[in-house]
């Protein structure tokens, strides 16, 4: 054989294919197809739920627009009114005064469970009973697990004249500040938001608790040993370290007072007069009451909107902290 030959021999044949080079393109389309796949399961896992949520979420809320445009009482035909049913919403004295309602019962429904929650989940922590500590988060939430039409029926009994309320402060020597006071106007309002404040201590009280069980032990034997007392520890350590777990708790409880309905239906529907009257019960009694359905969506938007504009900037301050 000659040399020309065998270096014929010896090369590499050019059509002979790479394995490598053959096989990446494979392992790329492969890949490609499974992705697809995933893709297409998890689309299909999502259906059912994207579903329920566009007919029992979007679509009402789209129909709620619409029919705010409108003077109709849910059974004849609709008149079209545009912006005529937004402007009662804000010059009508009783709707004004019920939004008014809602935000004062913020003070109830979110300052002070989250403030007493705050104490309280401090207080539990340094418990060092732990059956002790175990049950007094279980009575503290228990409130939670009860109905809230339930929890106003059975506080508007207590509030009686004759009730537990009275009779304890007059068994303290309290008795000179007796009243019905779900029936008083200077104290209707306030007796309500306490049972707001009653229910939502609870959720308050263990959410925090397991925010603290986040924060490293290691930080209060330092400050500890520095000489600190339980104050400096709590602002220095405790808030701070409590940050989100505050944010989500103002926004839900911010939530529960502007939308309150069940406590204030079962304990006041509203009274006396229009002192309880709050915006979801406003919309109950426009829309199926007085069968105006357009005035009614009005409302709910409008309420919608207030609850954006209150618990937005709440979640924009909390992650600009957080940064």
């Amino acid at each position: 054989m000659t040399d020309r030959a065998v270096a014929v021999a010896a090369a590499p044949r050019k059509d002979a294919a790479d394995p490598a080079t053959t096989t990446a393109p494979v392992r790329r389309a492969a890949a490609r197809a499974v992705a697809r796949r995933a893709t297409l399961a998890g689309w299909l896992l999502l259906v059912p739920a994207l579903g329920f949520y566009i007919g029992f979420v979007i679509w009402p809320l789209f129909q709620g627009v619409q029919y705010s445009f409108y003077d109709w009482n849910g059974i004849g035909v609709a008149r079209w009114v545009g912006f005529e049913n937004y402007l009662t919403v804000f010059t009508d004295p009783d709707l004004l005064g019920a939004i008014r309602n809602a935000f004062v019962l913020i003070a109830f429904f979110t300052f002070i469970p989250v403030g007493l929650g705050l104490v309280l989940a401090t207080l539990i922590r340094g418990i060092r009973n732990k059956a002790f500590a175990a049950t007094a988060q279980t009575v503290l939430f228990l409130p939670q697990i009860i109905p809230l039409a339930a929890a106003g029926i059975a506080w508007s009994w207590m509030y009686a004249q004759t009730g537990a309320v009275n009779q304890i402060l007059g068994w303290i020597g309290f008795g000179w500040i007796t009243r019905p006071w779900l029936a008083d106007y200077g104290t209707a309002l306030p007796a309500v938001g306490l049972i707001g404040s009653w229910v939502l201590t609870g959720l308050c009280t263990v959410l925090l608790l397991t925010g603290l069980g986040k924060i490293d032990v290691s930080l209060y034997e330092a400050i500890r040993l520095d000489g600190a007392g339980w104050w400096r520890e709590f602002f220095t350590i405790t808030l701070p370290g409590l940050r989100q777990e505050i944010a989500v708790l103002v926004t839900v409880t911010v939530i529960a007072a502007l939308s309150s309905f069940d406590i204030i239906y079962t304990s006041t529907q509203g009274g006396p007069g229009r002192a309880t009257l709050v915006p979801g019960l406003s919309i109950f009694r426009i829309g199926f009451t007085q069968s105006d359905v357009g005035l009614a969506s009005a409302f709910g938007i409008v309420l919608m909107v207030l609850v954006l504009v209150v618990v937005l900037p709440i979640q924009r301050l909390s992650r600009a902290s957080d940064s």
